[in-house]
């Protein structure tokens, strides 16, 4: 089950945080093909967000190919992403590189450019290179 946290100071439209917050958990295996999403109206109550915000995310998601909405049921995840399990041993060493970071006096800013620059020097731009065949079409994620 994905526990969404919405960040109104983010400047990120709520509705593309919950779209991006059930991305991660779908790519880090916490959510995997055939589990429920939970219930907009779980949602709201966990949130306070605007029911039609929580379904114009999960619009998009199934737009995307990534969830399908079953009428009475709920909405169901169709598909995974990546192969980066949340139990990964790159995971326990990043955890310990950003607890590092943090008894140095780096704040989640810092630690977020540090991140985004390292990315961009290992992971370029996909207008540069071309992406590889097996990357599904359609996921700007």
């Amino acid at each position: 089950m994905v526990d969404y946290r919405i960040d109104r100071r983010s400047g990120v439209a709520t509705y593309v945080q919950i779209v991006q917050q059930t991305k991660q958990a779908i790519r880090l295996g916490m959510l995997a093909p055939g589990d429920k999403l939970p219930t907009a109206r779980e949602v709201v109550e966990a949130t306070a967000v605007n029911p039609n915000t929580v379904l114009k995310a999960y619009r998009e998601l199934e737009r995307e190919g990534l969830v399908e909405a079953r009428r009475g049921l709920g909405t169901f995840v169709r598909r995974s992403l990546g192969a980066a399990p949340a139990d990964s041993p790159l995971r326990a060493e990043l955890e310990d590189w950003a607890a590092r970071a943090r008894r140095s006096g780096l704040e989640r800013e810092d630690v977020a450019a540090l991140f985004t620059a390292v990315i961009e020097t290992h992971y370029p731009q996909q207008a540069a290179h071309p992406a590889p065949a097996h990357t599904p079409q359609g996921d700007p994620s």
